[in-house]
């Protein structure tokens, strides 16, 4: 145990890949986000879509969990999940959200703190209609975080469905949709060495125009 403390305690990289000044860099933070992103998948980076995302119940406490990014432009960004989930039903009481990239191979994050929303019951059936037909048959069989019995449980209400479903196309449940998350602000951090990392965030004005600003690391 105190070999593991150690290797915490003295674990760290000093970065150097790149840099980010509030000088070149677009003046509209989407564009900024899409530039980094197509290098992060230009890189092959694993996932470079997952995000952890963040929301708070009506006691305050908060809780975070990953998920895949599904699309993303002026209006937000976007992923789906059960509507009865612990996120989801923090969601109903709580409307403000907020998402993290972390891609360790370009030492970069990107925070993105806003207002989260259902997307309409179309946006959610054409991409449910896109999936797996094994991903749409679990989005029946799970009763996402609910406390279930066992594996088993799990794996027969599964194959419950997908002898329902064998010979036709499966449905949305009603309980299963998009949520959107329209930013109100987004942080760039770039690493740098000696911890002097370049932070630069984007925030929406009260005339809907974004404002930048460098943050101390």
């Amino acid at each position: 145990m105190d070999e593991l403390r150690e290797y915490i305690r003295k674990n760290r990289i000093d970065y150097g890949k790149d840099s980010l000044s509030e000088n070149n860099i677009p003046s509209n933070p989407i564009d900024l986000f899409k530039k980094w992103f197509i290098e992060a998948a230009e890189k092959k980076i694993k996932d470079a879509n997952a995000m952890a995302v963040s929301t708070v119940n009506a006691n305050g406490k908060p809780s975070s969990r990953i998920v895949l990014l599904r699309n993303f432009d002026e209006n937000g960004f976007v992923f789906f999940t059960n509507y009865n989930s612990r996120k989801g039903k923090e969601i109903d009481v709580n409307k403000s959200v907020c998402l993290l990239f972390f891609w360790a191979e370009l030492e970069r994050q990107v925070r993105i703190e806003g207002i989260i929303r259902k997307q309409t019951e179309k946006d959610s059936d054409d991409y449910f209609n896109t999936r797996p037909k094994e991903s749409q048959i679990s989005a029946w069989a799970s009763p996402q975080s609910q406390k279930v019995e066992d594996r088993n449980f799990l794996e027969n209400k599964h194959n419950e469905y997908k002898e329902k479903f064998e010979s036709s196309r499966v449905p949305r449940p009603e309980f299963w949709g998009g949520y959107i998350v329209i930013p109100e602000s987004i942080e760039f951090w770039q690493g740098r060495s000696g911890r002097l990392h370049d932070r630069i965030c984007f925030e929406k004005t009260s005339m809907n125009e974004w404002s930048k600003s460098r943050l101390a690391p």
